[in-house]
């Protein structure tokens, strides 16, 4: 407890009881507890082993951030009875948990009590040595508290706090009794809180009035009795200092306190602007330090959005450069789709390095959109470069934060898959769902609660998500401006019952069932594939082709490595393994071919991993492609 050092009030006896010192009565029919000032470490588990030593725990919840799951600093404990809160209450308030003391209270279930502000009284001029559970110790004598904080920044004190009394009579009496007293040789300053709203309204009435003069720009060489002349003329002046450094050389600034505000406002009026010793001054109300922060925090504000709004669709960002490419190379590679106002290669400040990423700013926003179409992917120096528009901090964390709550919705998705049956508990984005004749099948079997089922009918040929509506279902090669429909494929890696698939070279025997190299096999009815070369119901999932084996590339990448990864993954492991390869046969287009040949189905690309011929001749043809492509464009 803070010592108060001097007497609170004659003939009052302010000693604790067991009636008024820091119990304060739970909100009827409730045993819940606030618990705050938490470490973002600590778990439910951590909190039912404190607590749960203190009465039966009926539940314990720690609220945490919608988005990233991080713990919000605070808890809700929840006991079976009444009696066991208060017991927690008394025994484990300001208590630490991993190194932070906790801050304990009854959980109110209506916002009215807290909202309105009645009995939440301010203390300032703390000592730093007064935490949460002196504050409260030296306040709970005068009445039943709901809260209590001293306000702090990075664990150390600011010298100010709140005291939230049960009733305005409580907090009225701490006002009397402590106001102007002494906290561990402090003269402390207790009154009733005032809403920000209210304190702003008061600050705008003194604004108003004001008849405190900052003065800027000044000579070093001009002194007290300089300066004090110089604003004399206006009226009667009560105090006025030149700051200088420790030297005694003029800072440049000081201030003008005049004794009513008409005097002050006249100063301001005629001497801002004024040129005094060859320099112009500036004159105007004084503020304070918190008020300066807020208008220039406002100003800067104001002035990025004004910027942001100048750029908006014209600035592009580029990363993936090589560490040769500089601010010359960068301009003159973009430059051919429009004017440029400024490029820049984005460089460590002391070494210089290349940070590989860099911006490029046009003059309009059809020559930016241009340039990220053409340049998106395309070889600077060996490496594919990305371009897109040039997003705000703030927006790209947000996206990022929601692809993140997208990963976890999946992620539970495939947990719900697997315990409804689906093997392996894959569900990919994008994979198409087969549907037996008649529409929509129905919500029973195994599977149905996922939606997806794995029909056996003959001639349902699924169509891959990039391909066009009228794409023929058989395979035909490539489409001008298309990519292949590979008709013969059942959508992420599976193939479509009744329709042969592609021979493979064989490299063992014992081979189980209707894999790629397993002599043509035909697969009996009602199995559907899956990633891999499996098959849904089959035995060994990964080892379709080679019986029981999954296939080895030159690259070291299996069926089962592949399977293992997570599937948001799994197009990317094969990509830097397609790559290289892409890129030894066709290296001026190997970015935009590796994009197309991704769409194909990871057994595919694996097969092309292995067999360099097939790869030839799927870059031959994605060439052909992009050629007609092209000449369509053209046209």
């Amino acid at each position: 407890m803070a010592t108060i050092q001097a007497p609170i009030a004659p003939n009052v006896d302010h000693t604790p009881t067991a009636a008024n010192y820091g119990t304060v009565a739970p909100p009827a029919t409730s045993a819940s507890l606030y618990v705050g000032e938490l470490d973002p470490s600590v778990t439910e588990a951590v909190l039912f082993e404190i607590f749960n030593m203190v009465g039966p725990v009926a539940s314990i919840r720690v609220c945490r951030d919608a988005v990233t799951r991080r713990s919000l600093g605070y808890a809700y404990v929840n006991f079976h009875s009444v009696v066991d809160g208060e017991r927690a209450l008394e025994s484990l308030n300001y208590t630490l948990i991993k190194g932070k003391p906790c801050r304990i209270m009854w959980s109110q279930r209506d916002p009215a009590l807290r909202k309105t502000g009645k009995g939440n009284i301010f203390i300032k001029n703390l000592d730093p040595s007064i935490d949460n559970k002196t504050l409260h110790d030296t306040f709970s004598a005068f009445g039943n508290i709901l809260s209590c904080k001293v306000a702090t920044e990075n664990g150390v004190s600011k010298g100010y706090g709140f005291v939230h009394y049960e009733t305005y009579e409580a907090a009225d009496n701490a006002i009397q009794h402590v106001d102007g007293m002494l906290l561990n040789d402090r003269k402390v300053f207790v009154g009733h809180h005032i809403p920000r709203k209210e304190r702003q309204s008061k600050v705008d009435e003194l604004e108003a009035k004001f008849t405190n003069v900052y003065v800027k720009n000044l000579d070093p060489s001009v002194n007290d009795e300089e300066f004090k002349a110089l604003f004399a003329k206006f009226g009667p002046i009560t105090s006025s200092a030149v700051q200088f450094d420790e030297n005694g050389k003029g800072r440049g600034f000081g201030f003008v306190n005049f004794e009513n505000h008409d005097n002050a406002q006249k100063a301001v009026d005629e001497l801002n602007d004024y040129e005094h010793k060859g320099k112009k001054l500036f004159v105007a109300r004084a503020q304070k330090k918190s008020e300066r922060e807020d208008e220039l925090r406002r100003q800067y504000e104001q002035a990025k959005l004004e910027k942001l709004s100048k750029y908006q669709g014209v600035n592009l960002y580029v990363k993936n450069l090589d560490d040769s490419i500089d601010d010359e190379r960068l301009r003159q590679e973009f430059s051919v789709y429009g004017a440029i106002t400024s490029a820049k290669v984005m460089r460590d400040e002391q070494t210089e390095i290349s940070k590989g990423f860099g911006f490029v700013c046009f003059s309009s926003p059809d020559e930016a959109t241009k340039a990220v179409t053409e340049m998106n992917g395309k070889l600077l120096s060996s490496k594919p470069i990305y371009v897109s528009l040039a997003q705000r901090k703030e927006v790209r964390k947000s996206q990022l934060e929601a692809q993140a709550a997208q990963r976890n919705q999946i992620r539970m998705q495939q947990a719900a898959a697997a315990q409804a049956g689906i093997p392996g508990g894959t569900i990919y984005p994008g994979t198409p769902i087969f549907y037996p004749p008649g529409g929509f099948p129905p919500q029973t079997g195994r599977g149905a609660a996922s939606g997806v089922v794995f029909s056996n009918q003959p001639g349902m040929v699924a169509r891959p998500r990039w391909a066009p509506s009228n794409a023929p279902q058989s395979g035909q090669g490539f489409q001008p401006g298309v990519l292949p429909p590979y008709a013969q494929m059942g959508g992420q890696g599976g193939y479509a019952p009744g329709v042969p698939r592609p021979q493979r070279p064989s490299r063992g025997s014992n081979q189980r069932g209707g894999g790629a190299g397993g002599g043509g096999q035909p697969r009996p009815s009602g199995q559907a594939a899956v990633p891999g070369g499996g098959r849904l119901g089959g035995q060994n999932g990964a080892g379709a082709n080679t019986g029981g084996r999954p296939p080895i590339v030159p690259s070291g990448l299996t069926a089962a490595s592949l399977a293992a990864a997570p599937p948001e993954q799994q197009k990317q492991i094969v990509g830097e393994h397609l790559f290289p390869k892409i890129q030894a046969v066709q290296p001026e287009l190997a970015a935009k071919i590796t994009g197309m040949l991704l769409e194909m189905d990871n057994g595919e690309l694996l097969h092309l991993l292995e067999n360099h011929e097939a790869l030839v001749l799927k870059v031959n043809e994605a060439v052909t492609v992009l050629k007609q492509h092209a000449a369509v464009v053209g046209h």
